[in-house]
């Protein structure tokens, strides 16, 4: 059947059920203005779908009112904001140099102007877990935008076109989750001298798109299937468009939600593989390297291993508890 120009005057669109519906000019822009009203959401324009100023809310408005109400996204969202103000400027609360260290206070306690007191190269650990939070955070978000970016992109193709494209995908995806991968770090990462963090955001971002390649083609799949974008490609909309106007807002619900949870899992990642000594190396400040050097201490420097692993524990908790209170926030079925 030749394909129809995309015009709002009228058409016939499959309901994706073998049958058809006639749409009037009104029905059809509200189909793609609001797609949420096809798939039994509300219907836009009513009392409680609409904002302050008379609009139709959408799923992000209703979503961030939601997240405003949570404790749990205050509480995580204000520990994150603290870890990005101290990563991008740490000499704000630690003046000294976390490479700065004296054998002759190694393992000593706290002191004044040193609260956490000396590992067992006489370095001091709170300038040293204040610049480690740098590391950390750098190397979560890049990482967990690389991987949601060549994830969700491939993703979506593979679930919007199909055929052999999704085939050879998906035999990909098989190859690398059946990757462990602590063990292709250490196999990976072992040859590599830079002491930079770009190498262990390379081997994240290789080992972690398959996930989101995966949630993407899923969400794609079944975002095609409504009957907003059947009508609108029976108006004769391009691929380009219904991938873009009418997709991809709809499907990008999931990928933002394990791309949150997993941020925190890529800082504990970085912190296992540099305790094994294929992540990052000396001189780059680390909580995984530090947490390493102080273990065989760890009964005359406790706080030597506690300062660093506390930091490590709380920062990926806050990157978890964001991830679940916005997956609560961006799942319908909770509404």
């Amino acid at each position: 059947m030749p394909e129809q120009p995309y015009e709002k005057d009228g058409a016939v669109a499959g309901t994706g059920m073998g049958g058809t519906m006639d749409l009037a000019t009104g029905e059809a822009e509200t189909l793609e203005q609001h797609p949420s009203a096809a798939s039994g959401g509300r219907a836009p324009g009513g009392p409680e779908d609409t904002g302050p100023a008379g609009k139709p809310r959408s799923l992000s408005s209703d979503a961030w009112r939601d997240l405003r109400r949570n404790p749990v996204f205050i509480i995580s969202g204000l520990i994150i904001l603290f870890l990005v103000v101290i990563s991008l400027w740490p000499s704000a609360i630690a003046s000294g140099s976390p490479l700065k260290c004296d054998l002759a206070k190694a393992q000593g306690g706290s002191q004044p102007g040193h609260p956490f007191g000396y590992d067992g190269q006489g370095c001091d650990v709170y300038t040293r877990t204040v610049y480690g939070a740098r590391t950390s955070v750098t190397v979560g978000v890049c990482a967990t935008l690389g991987v949601a970016i060549l994830g969700s992109v491939l993703g979506a193709l593979a679930g919007f076109f199909g055929g052999t494209w999704d085939s050879i995908l998906s035999r990909i995806t098989d190859v690398f989750f059946a990757i462990p991968v602590v063990l292709g770090g250490l196999v990976l990462l072992s040859v590599v001298t830079s002491s930079t963090v770009w190498p262990v955001i390379g081997f994240m971002v290789l080992l972690g798109w398959p996930q989101l390649s995966r949630i993407a083609r899923g969400s794609v799949i079944t975002a095609k299937q409504n009957d907003y974008v059947q009508a609108a490609r029976a108006l004769g909309a391009s691929n380009s468009r219904l991938m873009l106007r009418h997709i991809a807002p709809n499907a990008v619900a999931p990928v933002i939600v394990v791309a949150t949870i997993a941020l925190g899992t890529y800082i504990a990642l970085e912190a296992t593989l540099s305790y094994l000594g294929v992540g990052l190396k000396p001189p780059s400040v680390s909580w995984g390297i530090d947490i390493s050097a102080a273990s065989p201490y760890i009964r005359n420097a406790p706080h030597a291993l506690l300062w660093p692993s506390g930091a490590l524990a709380i920062t990926v908790l806050a990157f978890i508890m964001l991830g679940d209170a916005v997956r609560d926030a961006l799942d319908p079925k909770l509404r």
